[in-house]
């Protein structure tokens, strides 16, 4: 009986194992947009004490996020080394200029007014890379297939019921809770703005936005920086497949799941966070 629960275990840290690498690095780029959202829509302030800005809740997002980057960071060096050897000296030259460019009106505009303005340049490219990150969170949701291809190397019952089930669970919840949190972020924010009856019209546009950009991730493989490092293929395929009949069936799917899934987890959500409320954010 022993012997049987050393194997079992043995199998079961093995399967785990497997997925530890792809999964935490997939959820560290499913945070990025969440930490991004708590900055930009809801900054030290401005908005009034909620569980959605305790300091546990913070750490949390910290922690998770800090946790998900450790795996990888060895990988992520390299990789950034790669990228950075890749590019051109002039790409770089002007990216130090425009970087600098930035840095000065971001300077001169803080020197004019010392409290948060949300329609800043710095707000704006914040906004900017929030939208990129963004698909990554529900991403999470299509590596269901790695868990059909892992049913299918012949792992027992009872590791695909009890290890690797439990474990892809966890693993699209945080992910899609991250794009869930991301969002209610925003409607505080548009609330705020007094714009609270386009809440609905902004959720639809980053479904909208977010399954094509889970398309092009998982079917035509491009990556978040794609729009940096290869901003001419990225355009063509993405003309290229918004006039396709097939590509525009799958991203129609993904919007519609989208949709219907953001709807109920953040009813879920609201409802777990404030059990009194009316719906509204907290």
């Amino acid at each position: 009986m022993i012997d049987i629960l050393i194997n079992w275990s043995a199998d079961s840290w093995q399967a785990i194992r497997g997925n530890l690498g792809w999964m935490s690095w997939n959820l560290f780029l499913a945070l990025i947009p969440l930490a991004f959202s708590f900055g930009l829509f809801s900054p030290p302030g401005i908005s009034k004490p909620s569980k959605l800005r305790s300091p546990i809740w913070i750490w949390c997002i910290g922690l998770l996020i800090g946790l998900s980057f450790l795996p990888n960071a060895y990988q992520v060096g390299r990789q950034f080394y790669r990228l950075i050897q890749s590019l051109d000296t002039r790409y770089l030259l002007i990216a130090i200029a425009i970087t600098l460019i930035l840095m000065g009106v971001e300077i001169w505009q803080h020197q004019r007014q010392h409290q948060f303005q949300p329609l800043s340049l710095r707000w704006g490219l914040g906004v900017l890379v929030f939208i990129l990150f963004l698909p990554n969170a529900p991403y999470v949701l299509t590596d269901i297939i790695h868990l059909i291809d892992q049913i299918r190397q012949g792992y027992s019952v009872w590791i695909i019921s009890l290890v690797l089930i439990p474990q892809y669970i966890l693993f699209m919840f945080i992910g899609f809770e991250a794009y869930v949190l991301s969002l209610i972020y925003l409607d505080r924010f548009l609330d705020r703005q007094g714009w609270k009856q386009n809440r609905w019209m902004a959720e639809l546009t980053i479904h909208a936005l977010c399954a094509i950009g889970i398309y092009l991730g998982r079917f035509q493989r491009f990556n978040s920086w794609d729009i940096i490092t290869n901003p001419d293929v990225l355009i063509r395929s993405l003309v290229d497949n918004l006039i396709n009949h097939r590509p525009l069936l799958v991203m129609s799917v993904t919007f519609v799941v989208l949709t219907v899934l953001y709807g109920l987890m953040k009813f879920i959500t609201l409802a777990v966070l404030n059990p009194s409320s009316s719906g509204d954010p907290v």
